[in-house]
């Protein structure tokens, strides 16, 4: 399965198992231990269904058992950056489809059901991701308060910030829109790379508002920066941060609203935490606060055109120019967060990690519970933008 992420395959050594269901015989009703009565496929049953559901494994290894149910035709459940599709089996000649997947402690992802050639938003989870994806967490993986729910049978109309600026980039090419919003009536500026997707698939603005009249974090000024073309402008090149600098910052200056430019926090994700750290060590006089979330720092000028992206020597590009190199980073606050299951990141991330430290830089590592994927990142995200304006 591909990473919409990052557009890397999933990881192979983080995959589901499913459990035995194709073996067991129809006579056995494998929802009664997920809380679900009646038989299933009735009035009863599809009233009370409300999934995912888990329970804990029984074969010693620990982890979970998660009920996913789907009404209607055949499906498979796509996961985000975590596992192959999953096939669903039908309960006898009802319009029950289900499948008990076997997941790992500590786990939040995102999925679709994918049915009759198009991908759809499971109708029993109020947990979403944008219109068509849902999000499951495991009973252990820590909560994210700040975030609401916003699924089927919820309002899916995110609120948007009311500034926007139409940015026509001479260096970059091309036109896109930035919005800008004043979390509690603004502060420093903190820069959100891939920022239509805290838009309109993972509720940002209504996040950090949360976390800032809560006195978490104090009140700053958000902009969500879209991208054109992530592998191009999130590369290891200059380009971007010189439009940000010279063309974007002045215009959201002159846009209305409450904004200090002068503590900028970059925030972005898998390549958008690359270009983010890039910044830091190419531009540290505009780029001095960082919150990296899975940061593909097994990026090197040829590694997009390998059949292993990852690979490559460890840390890539930017663990080679901090060893060749090394700058004074005593300037720089950088927060860097893994996904516990992305067991093939962790290599490239420790050594990008450890000799930022060494190069002086104050430094915040964690591991959050996902793969690589936003459902995880997303109280990271507050967390660490927090941590870099202390």
């Amino acid at each position: 399965m591909t990473d919409p992420v990052s557009g890397l395959a999933a990881d192979s050594t983080d995959r589901v198992d499913s459990t035995d269901t194709a073996e067991r015989a129809d006579t056995e009703n494998v929802f009664t231990a997920f809380g679900l009565p009646g038989e299933p496929g009735t009035d009863e049953f599809w009233a009370a269904a409300g999934t995912p559901a888990s329970v804990p494994a029984d074969d010693g290894g620990g982890g979970w058992v998660t009920l996913f149910l789907w009404r209607g035709s055949p499906a498979s459940i796509g996961f985000e950056s975590w596992s192959e599709p999953v096939p669903l089996r039908r309960w006898g000649d009802t319009d029950c489809w289900y499948a008990e997947v076997r997941m790992p402690a500590r786990l939040r992802v995102s999925y679709q059901f994918l049915a009759d050639d198009a991908a759809y938003a499971d109708p029993f989870n109020p947990v979403g991701a944008g219109g068509d994806r849902s999000i499951a967490a495991t009973p252990d993986a820590p909560d994210q308060p700040h975030w609401p729910v916003l699924g089927v049978g919820t309002d899916l109309v995110l609120p948007v910030p009311r500034t926007r600026i139409r940015w026509n980039s001479e260096r970059l090419g091309g036109r896109r829109t930035v919005r800008v919003h004043p979390s509690g009536g603004g502060g420093p500026v903190v820069l959100l790379l891939d920022g239509d997707d805290w838009l309109y698939l993972h509720p940002a603005m209504t996040a950090f508002d949360s976390s800032v009249a809560s006195g978490e974090m104090p009140p700053v000024t958000l902009v969500f920066l879209p991208a054109k073309d992530r592998e191009a402008e999130f590369a290891c090149r200059p380009e971007l941060w010189e439009a940000i600098r010279d063309e974007l910052l002045p215009l959201v200056a002159e846009s209305g609203v409450a904004a200090d430019p002068d503590r900028l926090v970059v925030a972005g994700q898998s390549l958008g935490g690359l270009s983010a750290v890039y910044a830091a060590l190419e531009f540290p006089e505009l780029v001095s606060r960082v919150a990296c979330q899975s940061g593909s720092f097994w990026w090197t000028p040829d590694a997009l055109d390998l059949a292993d992206p990852l690979g490559g020597p460890a840390g890539g590009a930017v663990a080679a120019r901090l060893r060749a190199r090394t700058p004074d980073l005593s300037g720089l606050r950088v927060a860097f967060d893994v996904g516990e299951h992305e067991t093939r990141m962790l290599p490239h991330c420790e050594p990008v990690e450890a000799l930022s430290e060494q190069a002086g830089a104050t430094v915040r590592v964690s591991r959050s519970a996902s793969g690589h994927d936003r459902a995880g990142w997303r109280q990271a995200l507050l967390r660490d933008v927090a941590w870099a304006l202390a």
